[in-house]
């Protein structure tokens, strides 16, 4: 079994916005829908799961009905920062799935993401127990540590730029998210910095540019005209 685990237990201050940005209505839809409606249409997708923001469940539910997320059978409560949304997303599948079915963590914020993502996806954490969609590293990197100057660069070849879904076995994630707690690791900033802090190895899937992830309101004009060139 492969569940979409979406995560939109967060508020997204940088938007500028008085809602939360993944609640943002994008051509008279939310972009919480768009993002559902992927995963909604994969056929290899048995379930969605969201950890939703506090007080949203309920706008949620009601727009999985306008759209038909038939999907949709989990929402989750959020965490105190994203580590803690995704612990509280695994930890309540993990009661009703076995530890070898499949979830795919992904940003509720990254409403383009396709069906081949998220077959390569699959794939990738059945073949090797891990799958973290990224893309390469076109710009040239420097490094700083005052972040206004810099006199050093980083091999750009030695980069990836990592996007979601990242997927794992259940069982599998769910251990590095006790293991996480133990050793004191609660604000990683991805399910693929937790792991990588852990000590395990990741394996890559190929991503997209047009994969994009809504942060500031840049994105949103990137996001509404890709939509445009998509037909929507």
């Amino acid at each position: 079994m492969n569940i979409a685990l979406i995560i939109a237990g967060g508020r997204g201050m940088r938007m500028g916005q008085e809602i939360p940005k993944q609640f943002l209505t994008v051509y008279d839809k939310p972009v919480i829908a768009y993002t559902m409606e992927a995963f909604e249409k994969h056929p290899d997708i048995d379930v969605i799961a969201v950890v939703c923001v506090d007080g949203w469940e309920s706008i949620l539910g009601a727009y999985a009905r306008q759209y038909h997320i038939t999907k949709l059978k989990h929402i989750i409560p959020g965490g105190a920062n994203g580590q803690g949304s995704i612990r509280n997303g695994v930890f309540e599948l993990e009661k009703h799935y076995a530890a070898d079915d499949l979830v795919l963590i992904h940003d509720a914020i990254r409403p383009m993401v396709s069906q081949d993502i998220i077959s390569g996806c699959i794939a990738t954490a059945r073949e090797h127990g891990s799958a973290i969609v990224t893309v390469p590293c076109q710009e040239a990197m420097l490094e700083t540590e005052d972040q206004l100057s810099t006199h050093s660069s980083y091999p750009r070849e030695h980069l990836k730029r990592t996007q979601t879904p990242q997927g794992f076995p259940i069982g599998v994630i769910c251990d590095a998210h006790r293991r996480a707690l133990e050793r004191g690791i609660t604000n990683s900033v991805a399910s693929c910095t937790l792991m990588v802090e852990l000590g395990e190895t990741v394996w890559f899937c190929a991503g997209s540019e047009k994969n994009i992830k809504l942060t500031t309101p840049d994105d949103l004009e990137i996001f509404k005209a890709l939509l445009q060139l998509r037909g929507n």
